[in-house]
């Protein structure tokens, strides 16, 4: 639509021309339950804004994307809806110096999680609300300037449906059937939130000593739908809150300057979290309705840490524009990780962080798409598109190596600075390099150029010489850039030596240096004993790809098990993930050393990467001709493994997720099946609700569980998680009439909500059926031009990437796509961005399958044996 897609120049323009003075915002949702409503449901909206004009006569716009409008008042003058609204924008003409705009409008209410969203809950009827906007979705809502820079307080005010609650980001009463809030800080449109309806809300207090000798009191709120309040530990949550906000104060010596501090975990939501200031948003999947492991728990520990901070990084003090997006995100997801490990009991975050969070950067720094930290936005599309493992992950990685680099007290000391000098404003990249250059005595600027404003990642490598004495003459490291992105970049690093003591490998000599172009020389480990292996980056102070020489290659095939550091064991996984991905390691290598050695692996969260990393080298990386001896391996060890688990353990958990995305041959889902009549009893395995469903599903992909299994499935569990559920596994069904209904449900349909096509799309791409989705590869290319142009940007997206014909992994596809390319140079850059990174996927994996062929034979039974370096 015209309009919808804001330029930077038109924010740009906007901005030196406007400021504003304060929103009044009232919202009728009462709406929002009843039948008989026309489509699209709407609600009203009224609107009233007071703003400058620094160029009186002047002319400007405001944003609006609703289906109508039926007022507009411009500083007391009736406007024309019909000639100023175009559908996104309200022309503003011949403004004053000081103005008020009040726009009565008619607006949707959302069901792909952008706007007001609305959720009807299958279990019980009741209707749940909440917005979600980021990065410019508040519009779908209100009438406002949508750009971060035009910051102003907020009241709002809100009618329900009798019975409901009403939260926003201010503390709220209700008073003749009206919900009215206390006046925001100056905020961003983005970070503003409403959440209604009749959620089970649970209460807490934080408070704490400030140094002036006043108390800090932080009312503390938690909420859940009604369905899930039975499994919702709010005490969990509010346990990790408390501790959170120690953490920030000590460190930041800023109080919480929004008040309260509610977090609500609402249903269908596309992110993980948003960092509504005083009103915190969570996607409901956080509330477990089963058995998990700690690495659940730790995540949501990190997502409600993350959000925590973006208090000061991000709603505090703000970018600009979307450019500077690292600027909170990058730090949120680094302090994220360093309040986990310095506040919680989850002491091995870091861990978690090199083998988890870096993978998403490593894969998106290599994809035709990277770009720098600090990226060139041009408009929202872009922005949407850049909420990415660069902006979040490389960022915080980035982040780590600078503390490393000016010190821990100097990084601290200039967030101090940078939150007490730009309180409740906006701020670009040198605001910040300013601070942290007074604080650390450092170049910042030369860090900067190197690392936030080039892309790629580099690779470091060891070079070891030894004298006639078997001691270490000289060890080297080598750095190297791909071709595309040739900078080298300085890493503080440490390099570890490793040796075998007593049956373990065990560090005995570490040095840190700074490495910085293609060959630095590590003095200080002249003259050690020679080691078996080599880890540079040890410690994981720098983003890098790790590589390994011949020896200590050999050494991690014979006894990567025998590695005692988690974390120096975490890195070597994800060095050994990288090589296969790069090609340099055939995947069937890699799944043989998980078979060997993941039995060993005492961190449950790396245990569960590499079951991933292992399922992702079966389905895209071994060549097809050995893919079902592959698979069929993988599902003895996972069965293996799964009997072998203590009764009741979580690895014992993880093995049977493990066994049941595996299983493909009739022994394995005659166990599934089994397992869930209780026919079969694995000792301490307790196959709760959600276990059963992650049995169904690979049931239902084999033909196995048909559509009344299913649908006595969910009578079982009659609840919104057993409708997604479901859906999913409806899809996963191998039948050329199943696929063609998920097709048409998700391409040619918009009755589904954003949860249900994600559902749908998650089943209909199943890896066991190649031949049952290749006429899909053609039609995908027909449909996408005009999805993307239909539907929201999040829909857009989920249908692009999930559609992508990956699993039609042979040249003819790549050429396929290459030719959409050519044909559609002028397609919207964001829908080219994501064909290109399907492509580039896709071309990795073809690749993947030729390194992996080149061992045939020779490794197809024997895998993770030693052999030379590949």
């Amino acid at each position: 639509m015209p309009g919808e897609n804001l330029s930077r120049d038109e924010a740009r323009e906007r901005a030196a021309l406007l400021s504003v003075d304060g929103y009044d915002v009232s919202l009728d949702v009462r709406s929002a339950v009843g039948e008989g409503q026309d489509e699209p449901r709407t609600f009203r909206s009224v609107t009233t804004i007071r703003f400058r004009c620094n160029e009186p006569g002047a002319s400007s716009f405001a944003d609006l994307i609703a289906p109508g409008v039926t007022a507009v008042t411009l500083n007391g003058k009736d406007l024309d809806p019909g000639e100023v609204f175009d559908g996104t924008r309200i022309a503003l003409e011949d403004l004053a110096a000081e103005n008020e705009l009040v726009v009565d409008a008619r607006c949707a209410y959302s069901r792909t999680g952008e706007g007001l969203h609305r959720f009807v809950d299958p279990e019980d009827g009741e209707v749940y609300l909440y917005t979600q906007y980021e990065p410019a979705d508040s519009r779908r809502v209100f009438a406002n300037f949508e750009q971060p820079d035009l910051k102003a307080p907020f009241r709002f005010e809100v009618r329900a449906p009798e019975g409901w609650t009403v939260w926003s980001n201010g503390a709220g009463e209700l008073a003749d059937g009206v919900w009215r809030f206390a006046e925001t800080k100056p905020i961003s449109t983005y970070i503003t939130c409403v959440v209604a309806g009749p959620y089970h809300y649970v209460t807490d207090s934080y408070s704490r000593a400030l140094p002036d000798g006043s108390t800090l009191e932080i009312p503390l709120g938690a909420m859940c739908r009604k369905g899930l309040a039975p499994y919702f530990d709010a005490d969990d949550v509010f346990l990790v809150t408390k501790q959170g906000l120690d953490f920030f104060h000590e460190h930041f010596d800023y109080p919480y300057p929004f008040g309260k501090y509610d977090q609500a975990f609402v249903p269908e939501y596309n992110l993980g979290a948003m960092e509504n200031p005083g009103l915190v948003t969570f996607r409901e999947e956080y509330i477990f309705r089963g058995k998990v492991t700690q690495a659940s728990y730790e995540a949501r520990a990190n997502v409600i840490l993350h959000e925590m901070a973006h208090m000061w990084f991000g709603d505090l003090v703000t970018m600009v524009w979307w450019d500077d997006l690292w600027l909170k995100e990058s730090f949120a997801d680094f302090m994220g990780t360093f309040a986990n490990v310095g506040a919680t009991r989850f002491q091995n975050a870091w861990t978690t962080f090199a083998n988890r969070r870096k993978a998403w950067a490593y894969r998106a720094d290599q994809l035709p798409s990277t770009h720098p930290i600090t990226a060139d936005i041009r408009d929202l599309q872009d922005a949407k598109l850049n909420f990415d493992g660069i902006t979040y992950a490389k960022g915080a990685s980035v982040l780590k190596q600078l503390v490393a680099y000016v010190g821990q007290d100097a990084f601290l000391e200039g967030a101090r600075r940078y939150f007490k000098r730009n309180a409740y404003g906006n701020t670009r990249l040198g605001d910040l390099l300013s601070v942290l250059a007074e604080t650390s005595g450092r170049d910042m600027g030369a860090w900067a150029g190197k690392w936030l404003q080039t892309a790629g990642v580099n690779s470091l490598t060891p070079q070891v010489l030894l004298d006639a004495d078997g001691r270490v003459a000289e060890l080297a490291v080598l750095q190297e850039a791909a071709e595309s992105h040739p900078e080298l970049r300085p890493h503080r690093v440490a390099i570890g030596l490793y040796r075998t003591e007593g049956g373990e490998l065990v560090r005995y000599a570490r040095a840190e240096a700074d490495v910085d172009g293609p060959r630095t020389v590590i003095t200080e480990l002249a003259g050690a004993d020679a080691p078996e292996l080599v880890l540079v980056n040890d410690d994981d102070l720098t983003y890098c790809k790790i590589r390994f020489d011949e020896t200590s290659l050999a050494t991690l095939r014979e006894r990567l098990g025998s590695l005692t550091d988690p974390l120096a064991r975490a890195l070597c996984w994800s060095a050994l993930w990288n090589l296969t991905r790069d090609a340099l390691l055939p995947a069937r290598d890699f799944v043989g050393l998980v078979l060997r050695f993941a039995s060993r692996e005492s961190d449950i969260g790396v245990l569960q990467m590499l079951q991933a990393w292992a399922e992702s080298a079966l389905v895209h990386y071994v060549e097809p001709e050995g893919r079902e001896a592959a698979g069929r391996l993988l599902a003895e060890g996972a069965l293996r493994e799964l009997r072998q688990a203590a009764p009741g353990s979580e690895h014992q958990l993880a093995w049977a997720r493990f066994f049941a995305s595996t299983a493909a041959d009739g022994a394995d889902l005659r166990l599934l099946q089994d397992l869930l009549s209780g026919a079969a009893v694995i000792d301490g395995l307790d196959v709760d609700q959600e276990l059963r469903w992650a049995f169904l599903e690979p049931l239902a992909a084999h033909g196995v569980a048909d559509e009344s299994v299913l649908a006595a499935e969910l009578a079982r569990d009659d609840t919104a998680s057993g409708k997604r559920h479901q859906v999913r596994c409806l899809a996963a069904r191998p039948s050329a009439a199943v696929k063609a209904q998920a097709w048409a449900q998700v391409v040619e349909s918009q009755a589904l909500s954003n949860a249900l096509v994600e559902a749908t799309i998650a089943g209909f791409a199943q890896p066991s059926q190649r031949e049952l989705l290749a006429p899909y590869a053609e039609k995908y290319f027909e449909v996408i031009a005009g999805i993307w142009e239909s539907r929201s940007i999040q829909i857009g997206m989920d249908v692009v990437r999930g559609l992508y014909p990956s699993f039609q992994d042979r040249p003819e596809t790549l050429a396929a796509t290459d030719a959409w390319l050519t044909a559609h140079a002028d397609a919207p850059p964001a829908l080219r961005r994501l064909v290109l990174e399907a492509r580039d996927d896709l071309a990795r994996t073809l690749r993947g399958q030729e390194c992996d062929a080149r061992r045939r034979g020779r490794r197809e039974l024997t895998f993770g044996q030693r052999s030379p370096a590949g």
